[in-house]
């Protein structure tokens, strides 16, 4: 298969596999002809797929790939939310620079578990692996990483989050929305399905840009309840549409990554992906 059309999720899995390499003993930055071999892959090939996935060569991205990274993107990326949210709860907000428009539901509908609600679901290739997309008329409602949990735990989790909800796998009918959420153009419209304090946080999430970070303490101060930043964490775990509402983008005060309900590697490819793309654009 030649490299223009192996697909995303491909890239990704070299790429956790080198993240795994790369935190083996002794934490030491290896030559690309060593993380090359310890793939069972050719150099050339190995830069390839680098090149393709994020734009840098393999040495450079061991920078982004560090246990430290986040800690540096905190010191030089931390982003200030205004705490003056531009838009109500039951509102629409149109993020220019994401090609994102969203809408939440509110809270009386919320309370119904999704009764009512047509949700269409499928599988989709990702630049960090297998995702599983889920929507309704009015837009994207779930995003979930398999590559940590595999499919029938992440299928589980979605559902069971509005259990009164009828599903249908019809990949079809959400592609588009899919296709923009990583890219490929056009417009990534958003249905934002939570309890209206977790909506709250999901909404200051949007307002980080891409390569740049906040800390919980940041979210909670912007939701006017600067005492709360562990009900702040939950909700930001509790966030269904990862990678669009950017909950990877928060980090612990100490730099710490914290948690990340589809696992810590993927959030940490995450951060690098969207740090080494900024350099990029900024050089």
């Amino acid at each position: 298969m030649p490299m223009d059309t192996l697909p995303q999720d491909y890239h990704y899995r070299v790429i956790a596999r080198a993240l795994a390499e790369i935190d083996g003993p002794g934490g030491q930055a290896l030559s690309l002809d060593d993380l090359a071999a310890r793939l069972k892959m050719s150099p050339a090939h190995f830069q390839r797929v680098f090149s393709a996935w994020v734009g840098v060569s393999p040495k450079r991205y061991q920078q982004y790939l560090t246990l430290d990274h986040a800690r540096r993107l905190l010191a030089d990326r931390f982003t200030v939310l205004d705490a003056a949210l531009e838009t109500g709860l039951s509102g629409s907000g149109r993020l220019h620079d994401l090609f994102v428009k969203w809408e939440a539901m509110s809270p009386g509908d919320y309370a119904q578990g999704g009764a009512g609600l047509a949700i269409s679901y499928g599988w989709f290739p990702s630049p960090f692996g297998e995702v599983l997309a889920m929507g309704t008329a009015r837009g994207l409602c779930g995003l979930a990483f398999a590559e940590d949990c595999g499919r029938a735990a992440a299928l589980a989790d979605l559902t069971g989050r509005w259990p009164h909800a009828t599903y249908q796998e019809d990949p079809a009918r959400i592609a588009p929305w899919v296709g923009a959420a990583f890219g490929a153009g056009g417009e990534a419209q958003l249905f934002l399905i939570g309890a209206p304090f977790q909506i709250k946080v999901w909404e200051a999430l949007l307002r980080i840009p891409s390569g740049q970070v906040t800390t919980y303490s940041e979210l909670a101060r912007v939701t006017g309840h600067p005492q709360a930043v562990r009900a702040v964490g939950t909700a930001v775990g509790r966030n269904p549409i990862s990678w669009l509402i950017p909950c990877h983008r928060a980090l612990r005060k100490s730099g710490g990554l914290g948690g990340y309900h589809w696992g810590l590697p993927v959030k940490r490819a995450m951060l690098a992906w969207e740090a080494a793309r900024a350099d990029t654009r900024a050089a």
